[in-house]
């Protein structure tokens, strides 16, 4: 069963996600999250759908969720954070999700997620723990080579230039097995890459725990410097040659982590250091980038 009342039985939070708005089918949460906060909904309100038809990815990409296997959900949150902090609040979604499956995983069963590496070149890694949830920056959660995840943040300004609220989607593939031609090669589900049938209020629950944690990480700083080792530790970009999609030129680069504020930090074969803040990087190896 996936429902409000088992995800509210699992949630083990203060106040993220713990006023539920829950949907058998959506155009988008986002949009969902949206209107609740024009009616005043407090933050923290977290809207679900079993079934989202019309949900945005980054860069425009459609994410539909088909019913009674994946996760669709949108957090409301009005940030007290400066509007120049708020990109973070991706990368901390990013981190507390690929934190929540782990949790999630390891309650269902004894699932070895070592982070075990074989290197192959000084400072590139050539495979991790498949079971292992990674992050590909800025916001892909990635399982095996295969892309279960997508988040995407919105923020709503007022007339003054004050933060009205942030509304950040999740779209998470839990127990999905067939996918459309066009993406089958780079995306997977939880179930896919791990053998592992998730509980989806389980999940949610997770994800929520983790990301009330990190949330307030951040909001003592207002910046990524308490998470920053979280996050890295998850990177799948870390010491590996990756491609800038600069708007210069495409070039490549090996990544070594990020810095306080979310940036991706790479340098390239001449040994210099760039810190990218936003656009695409391809990750040798993934997504058909060899």
């Amino acid at each position: 069963m996936f429902t409000k009342e088992t995800i509210e039985e699992s949630l083990r939070t203060n106040w993220a996600g713990r006023n539920i708005v829950f949907k058998e089918e959506t155009g988008s949460t986002n949009d969902d999250a949206k209107k609740l906060s024009e009616s005043g909904a407090p933050s923290g309100t977290l809207v679900v759908a079993d079934r989202q038809i019309r949900g945005r990815g980054s860069r425009g990409r459609s994410w539909e969720t088909p019913d009674g296997a994946n996760i669709a959900m949108s957090l409301l949150i009005r940030p007290t954070a400066p509007p120049e902090r708020i990109s973070m609040l991706t990368l901390i979604m990013g981190l507390s999700v690929a934190e929540g499956i782990e949790d999630a995983l390891v309650e269902c069963q004894d699932v070895n997620l070592s982070k075990s590496t074989t290197v192959y070149f000084p400072g590139l890694i050539l495979s991790e723990s498949k079971s292992f949830p990674q992050i590909k920056w800025p916001n892909d959660i990635v399982i095996a080579g295969k892309k279960i995840c997508g988040i995407l943040t919105e923020l709503h300004m007022n007339d003054d230039n004050t933060i009205k609220d942030v509304v950040i989607g999740v779209g998470i593939n839990v127990n999905m097995l067939e996918f459309p031609e066009e993406i089958k090669d780079i995306a997977g589900s939880i179930l896919s890459t791990t053998g592992v049938k998730l509980d989806r209020s389980k999940v949610v629950a997770c994800c929520m725990g983790r990301f009330e944690e990190n949330y307030e990480k951040y909001n003592r700083t207002y910046d990524l410097s308490l998470l920053r080792e979280q996050y890295e530790n998850r990177l799948i970009n870390r010491r590996k040659l990756v491609k800038v999609m600069d708007p210069k030129g495409a070039y490549e680069a090996i990544a070594h982590g990020i810095d306080s504020f979310g940036a991706l930090v790479v340098s390239d074969a001449e040994g210099n250091e760039f810190n990218i803040n936003a656009g695409e990087v391809s990750v040798r190896g993934l997504y058909g980038y060899t």
